[in-house]
C-alpha cells in the first residue's frame, strides 16, 4: 500500500501546491515509507524530484515542498516490485520525460507488457511494475491519441489492482486517474481539486469528497471533474459527493478508532494484493524447486509468524506427504548440529528484520543451507541475505499485534505447499486447481468472516473482559490458528491464554476448568477433526466450561457451543483465513472494553530487533 496525492489549482486562485502535496504525503506516510517523490507541471515543463528515504529527510535533501506548478502529484512508497531505491521511487516517467505516473497496487501482467514495449524500443529505468504503465501511455500518445484517450487505452490493457494518477506536460492543468481495487478519492476544494489514496491527505483543504468505484477513470482540473466507468460511459460526480465529519487524527485511521481494527478490516484487500503478487511472480516456482532438491526442509519464525509456519508444515504433510520441520527462531541452536549442505531453511518475518529469525538464517547459511525468505518488506535484511525472497503484500502494519500479516503469510505459504506438491507429483493438476480455487476465495472469505463476527465479538467481549484465563483448543490443521487466537488475547487484552491440542487437555490443563471457565474451540472444516472434537467439547462442558466455538457455518457441532462464531464454509486449507478474524475481533473489543490501547500493548515492539 502506497500513499498518493495530486492537486490541481484553479486559475484564479493562488495555492502553494508543493506545500499541499508535501503535507499530504506526511499524512499518508503510514501507508508506505521507504521512498517518496513529486512531479509538477509548470508552464509546460514536467519536473520530478524523488528518492529513497523518509519524507522529512527527502524534504531536507530535495525540497519537495518548494515545488511549484499548476499541477503536482506525489507518492510515498511501500515497495512491492523492486527494492527501495532512488530509481525505483515514484513518480516514473516515459522515454520523453513528458509524462509522469504514480501508482498504488500491483500490475499483474506487467512482465508481458514490458517485453512487448522493450521490443518497440522503450527503455526502462526501474525494476517496478508501475513504469510499464507510463510507457504504455506513451506508446498510444505518440501514435496520435489525445492524452486522455492514450491514458484510457493503457488502463484497459492492464490487469491487477491500481490507483493511478498521471500528468502530461502537454496538459498543464489536468490529472488523469483510474481506480481498481486500490483506494482513491477526489476532494473538491474552493481553491483546487485533489485526488488522493486516502482522505487525510486532503482533509485540511476540503471535507467534500467522492470515493471512486472500481472501473472508474477520468480527470480533474482546478475547477472541474470528469468521471466515466471504463467501457460504459460517463458518471455524474455530484451524485457521489459526501461531506466528511472526521478529524484529521481519526481520518488517518480511516475512521477506525485504532489502527488494529483498521488493519483487521484491511485483510480482504491485503489478501487480494498478495494473490496478485503471487500470480505475477515466478519466484514461487523457484522456491518450490529449491525445496524439491533439498535434503531436508526447515521453517522458522517468531511470534505470529511462527504460527503461520505451523500451518505450512501441516499443509505440506497433508497435501504433499512431505515433512518440514518448524521451530521457534530463538531456539535455532538446538537444530544446528543436524544442518548440512543440501538443507533448506524457510525464514518467515513480517518485517524481515526480526533478530532471532535473522540469526537463525545466518547460522543455517553458514552450515551450507539454502535460504528462502518470506517477508512483508521488500529488500529487508532477511530477504537480502536469502537465496530466494517471497513477499506478502499486506502493506504497512502499524498496530503492534499482527493481523493482516498473519493471514497473508498463511495464504502465501499455502500456495508454496501446493506448488511444491504439484512439482513433486504428489497431486494432479486437477487437484491443484481445486485447491487453488479455494485459496483464490481468500479475500471474500475473510470479508464474510469479519462481517459475520464483529457484532458478536462486541457482545462476547463484555463477559470475556472479566475472565482471568482462557483456553484455545483445536486439532490438526486448526491448532496453529488456535495458537494465534490465544496469542492475540494475551498480547492486547492481558488475559492469560493457552492453546493446546484438544486431546492434550485431559493430560493436565483440564484441572483448571471450573464453572464459567472460557474455552474457545477452533473447528476446521474437516469431518475427522469435527468428529473427534465432539468428545473434547463434552469433556469441558461436563466441568462447567463456557464453550465458544469458531466453526464453519454448516458444522454439526453448533448446538454444543454456548457462543457460536460462524465462519464461511471452505476448505480446511483456508482455516487461518476464515477462523482468525473472529478471534482478532474478540481480542480487540476485549482490550478496548478494559480501557487498554490495542495498538501499543505494554512491553512489546512491532519489530523485535534484539534476541
Amino acid at each position: 500500500m502506497c500513499g498518493i496525492i495530486g492537486v490541481c489549482t484553479r486559475v484564479d486562485k493562488k495555492l502553494n501546491t508543493g506545500d499541499v502535496v508535501y503535507k499530504g504525503l506526511l499524512r499518508l506516510e503510514y501507508r508506505g515509507y521507504d521512498s517518496a517523490g513529486v512531479a509538477s507541471v509548470e508552464q509546460g515543463v514536467l519536473r520530478v524530484l524523488k528518492g529513497k528515504g523518509k519524507i522529512a529527510d527527502l524534504e531536507k535533501r530535495l525540497g519537495l515542498s518548494r515545488v511549484r506548478g499548476s499541477v503536482v502529484i506525489g507518492h510515498t512508497r511501500w515497495a512491492t516490485h523492486g527494492a527501495p531505491s532512488d530509481v525505483n521511487a515514484h513518480p516514473h516517467t516515459d522515454c520523453t520525460g513528458t509524462i509522469a505516473i504514480v501508482h498504488n497496487g500491483i500490475i499483474e501482467n506487467y512482465r508481458e507488457l514490458k517485453e512487448e514495449l522493450a521490443r518497440r524500443g522503450h527503455v526502462f529505468k526501474s525494476e517496478t511494475d508501475t513504469e510499464v504503465v507510463v510507457h504504455l501511455i506513451e506508446e498510444f500518445y505518440k501514435s496520435g491519441d489525445r492524452p486522455y484517450d492514450a491514458f484510457k487505452k493503457a488502463v484497459s490493457m492492464i490487469r491487477g489492482s491500481y490507483a493511478i494518477l498521471v500528468v502530461f506536460a502537454s496538459a498543464p492543468n489536468t490529472i488523469f486517474f483510474a481506480k481498481k481495487d486500490s483506494p482513491l478519492v477526489i476532494g473538491l476544494g474552493d481553491a483546487a481539486n485533489f485526488v488522493a489514496s486516502d482522505i487525510p491527505a486532503v482533509l485540511e483543504y476540503t471535507r467534500r469528497v467522492i470515493t471512486l468505484r472500481d472501473g472508474w477513470v477520468g480527470f480533474v482540473t482546478g475547477d472541474s471533474v470528469f468521471i466515466e466507468e471504463l467501457g460504459k460511459g460517463p458518471v455524474n460526480p455530484m451524485e457521489y459527493v459526501r461531506v466528511v465529519e472526521w478529524s484529521l487524527e481519526s481520518a488517518s485511521k480511516g475512521g477506525y478508532s485504532h489502527f488494529m481494527l483498521k488493519e483487521i478490516h484491511e485483510q480482504p484487500r491485503a489478501l487480494v494484493d498478495t494473490l496478485y503478487g503471487l500470480s505475477s511472480d515466478p519466484t514461487l516456482r523457484e522456491a518450490s524447486k529449491v525445496m524439491a532438491e533439498a535434503r531436508r526442509v526447515f521453517i522458522t519464525a517468531a511470534g505470529t509468524s511462527y504460527h503461520a509456519t505451523l500451518h505450512f508444515a501441516a499443509a505440506l504433510a497433508k497435501i504433499a506427504g512431505a515433512l518440514a520441520t518448524p521451530f521457534v527462531a530463538s531456539e535455532y541452536e538446538a537444530y544446528l548440529p543436524v544442518v548440512r549442505e543440501g538443507d533448506v531453511l524457510i525464514a518467515v518475518s513480517q518485517s524481515g528484520e526480526t533478530m532471532d529469525t535473522l540469526k537463525a538464517a545466518r547460522a543455517f547459511k553458514e552450515r551450507g543451507a539454502k535460504l528462502i525468505a518470506v517477508s512483508n518488506v521488500v529488500d529487508s535484511a532477511i530477504p537480502r541475505e536469502s537465496d530466494i525472497a517471497l513477499y506478502t503484500r499486506a502493506g504497512p502494519e502499524i498496530g503492534v499485534a499482527a493481523t493482516k500479516t498473519f493471514t497473508t503469510q498463511a495464504l502465501l505459504l499455502s500456495f508454496l505447499a501446493l506448488d511444491y506438491a504439484l512439482l513433486r507429483g504428489a497431486i494432479l493438476k486437477s487437484e491443484y486447481d481445486e485447491y487453488a480455487r479455494e485459496l483464490s476465495r481468500a479475500s471474500d472469505l475473510a470479508a464474510k468472516s469479519i462481517a459475520w463476527s464483529e457484532g458478536l465479538a462486541k457482545k462476547v467481549s463484555e463477559m470475556l473482559r472479566l475472565k482471568q484465563s482462557v483456553y484455545y483448543l483445536s486439532r490438526g490443521v486448526g491448532l496453529p490458528t488456535a495458537m494465534e487466537g490465544a496469542l492475540k488475547i494475551k498480547e492486547i487484552a492481558y488475559i492469560h491464554a493457552e492453546a493446546y491440542p484438544a486431546g492434550e487437555s485431559k493430560h493436565g490443563p483440564i484441572a483448571l476448568v471450573e464453572e464459567g471457565f472460557p474455552v474457545v474451540f477452533v473447528v476446521p472444516r474437516d469431518a475427522y477433526y469435527e468428529k473427534v472434537l465432539l468428545g473434547n467439547i463434552q469433556e469441558m462442558k461436563a466441568r462447567g466450561a463456557w464453550i465458544i466455538g469458531v466453526a464453519p457455518e454448516d458444522t454439526s457441532l453448533g448446538e454444543q457451543f454456548d457462543v457460536f462464531f460462524r465462519v464461511p464454509s471452505s476448505h480446511w486449507l483456508t482455516t487461518p483465513i476464515t477462523h482468525t478474524p473472529p478471534m482478532q475481533l474478540l481480542a480487540y473489543y476485549t482490550s478496548t472494553l478494559k480501557g487498554l490501547d490495542p495498538d501499543k500493548p505494554r512491553n512489546l515492539a512491532k519489530t523485535v530487533t534484539v534476541e
